[in-house]
């Protein structure tokens, strides 16, 4: 004889839930952590961009005072850039800010800008390296400890 199944045995078969088992919250608890130590390196680095965006900006004058030597050629030596530094040759001299600790110039013109040891920042470097074209065109190359940072760059 066959046996039929109704409702009311479905019912005895089917396991009764109360919760979560320990295996399912420590499987929860896992992914949580491998979340949070995935983004939270992302997400120091978005905090830390706008304090360094200081130090970037402020290198605008320098770069105008380098483009504006070359293009006069007061600073053009055998088709190189020659004899600059800050406070010479209308380079201004050297200022610090609350993110920013100092901007040297080299005398070929290289600027160097260093952060301070605030807001999380650790001393990074935004360098950026002229290269001069015979039209007294100069294009810039961006280096530095801000690009090399474990967490990603932040320049």
């Amino acid at each position: 004889m066959p046996i039929h199944w109704n409702q009311d045995m479905d019912d005895r078969l089917k396991p009764v839930r109360q919760g979560f088992t320990l295996i399912e919250w420590l499987i929860l608890l896992a992914v949580a952590g491998i979340l949070a130590a995935v983004s939270y390196p992302a997400y120091k680095n978005h905090t830390i961009r706008p304090k360094f965006s200081e130090v970037m900006v402020t290198m605008a004058p320098y770069k105008a005072a380098i483009e504006n030597c070359a293009r006069a050629g007061t600073c053009v030596v055998d088709g190189a850039l020659a004899g600059l530094g800050v406070g010479k040759l209308g380079v201004p001299p050297s200022i610090a800010t609350t993110y920013l600790a100092r901007v040297s110039v080299s005398p070929n013109g290289v600027i160097t800008a260093t952060a301070s040891n605030k807001g999380d920042l650790d001393g990074e470097t935004f360098v950026l390296t002229p290269t001069l074209a015979k039209n007294a065109q100069i294009t810039w190359l961006v280096s530095g400890t801000c690009k090399t940072r474990a967490a990603g760059a932040i320049c």
